[in-house]
């Protein structure tokens, strides 16, 4: 072996050692959602640890990025237009994959951290979102209801972006607050921290969060989703019932 060969072999384990690492955490590791479920409000935190123990000397300061992404599920988007005074479903296109929830905190604006290819490969904003069109529509088509998939889930607080919303002290603890709405779906939940400096990613990790109906919910759920025949003919005869208990009161008053 030639001189120097070890070293140049250990050259990028010292390299690899030489980036700051991130020690993330989240308030609530999980979440039950009950009949008075209203929301919640999750914290994300952490402390960003550096090579030697120091801040390094000369460089630009760090930026963290913080996604909370709740599970991908399958969506159909209708397009409606106004045929002889009657609004008719067009045209669709469906999602394979979309995040049922998607919330991005930054300390900055993200157009400000990173280019927008950085952006694309993290999906790191709304508009970088990969969503898996199902069909090989043409691209103006796809970016046009993509445009309507993001805006829906917006309205509805299940798609948001928090710029500034992260605060960095002393340039190594950070923390962020993210917004749960009661409309948020249940599932496994991943909560994603990105550490940046100069427009690159030198770090990342993830936390998983648990968000689950309890107590009644959670039991109409189960038995919804492991015997639907059942659960669909109880719910056909209950409300013949509740309908039938109706009509008797309502002759009897």
């Amino acid at each position: 072996m030639k001189p120097g060969a070890p070293l140049l072999l250990l050259a990028p384990l010292l390299m690899a050692q030489a980036k700051p690492v991130l020690v993330p955490d989240v308030s609530q590791r999980n979440i039950e959602i009950a009949y008075s479920f209203t929301g919640a409000e999750l914290l994300l935190f952490g402390a960003i640890l550096y090579p030697g123990g120091r801040l390094p000397s000369g460089e630009s300061p760090t930026d963290i990025v913080v996604v909370v992404k709740g599970p991908t599920q399958s969506i159909v988007m209708r397009e409606k237009e106004k045929v002889a005074g009657i609004w008719v479903n067009t045209s669709r296109l469906r999602y394979r994959s979309a995040p049922s929830f998607y919330a991005i905190a930054s300390s900055k604006p993200i157009g400000r951290l990173v280019d927008d290819r950085t952006r694309a490969i993290y999906e790191l904003g709304l508009d970088s979102l990969q969503l898996s069109p199902a069909s090989s529509a043409p691209i103006p088509t796809q970016d046009r209801f993509q445009r309507g998939l993001v805006d829906l889930k917006r309205r509805a607080g299940l798609y948001y972006e928090a710029p500034g919303a992260v605060e960095i002290t002393d340039d190594v603890l950070y923390r962020a607050r993210v917004s749960v709405p009661a409309r948020v779906p249940v599932g496994r939940f991943t909560a994603e921290t990105f550490l940046i400096r100069d427009g690159r990613v030198l770090a990342a990790a993830v936390r998983d969060i648990d968000i689950r109906k309890s107590g009644f919910e959670r039991f109409v759920a189960r038995a919804a989703d492991r015997s639907a025949i059942a659960y669909g003919l109880a719910a056909v005869f209950l409300s013949i019932f509740l309908g039938w208990a109706a009509g008797w009161i309502a002759r009897r008053v």
